[in-house]
């Protein structure tokens, strides 16, 4: 069974998120800020990382810029799932290693 990570500090995301996920089959892992999703991503070595930008403690940039440089999880697939639709942002996360965006 996929195991896919989702991180966000909105719960109510987290939720639907996951009851979608699990619903398809996948066995879904949550974090509510960065840094709990980073130690998670070591931790469980997820397939796919789904992750919003905007968040406390560590956001979105941040998390990324740690799973690329960390040789566990360096090659993990990793989508922002983010409610801004800017392209500065979507060149940024691309820049620093993002597989793609869900707006």
């Amino acid at each position: 069974m996929k195991k896919i990570l989702v991180i966000d500090d909105a719960e109510f995301i987290l939720e639907s998120t996951s009851s979608l996920l699990e619903f398809e089959g996948y066995y879904v892992l949550t974090a509510e800020n960065g840094r709990i999703g980073f130690e998670k991503a070591i931790e469980h070595k997820p397939d796919l990382i789904l992750c919003d930008i905007s968040m406390p403690v560590m956001d979105g940039f941040e998390v990324l810029e740690n799973i690329r440089a960390n040789d566990i999880t360096h090659r993990t697939p990793f989508i922002f799932l983010t409610a801004f639709n800017e392209k500065s942002n979507m060149r940024e996360g691309m820049t620093k290693g993002a597989d793609d965006y869900l707006v």
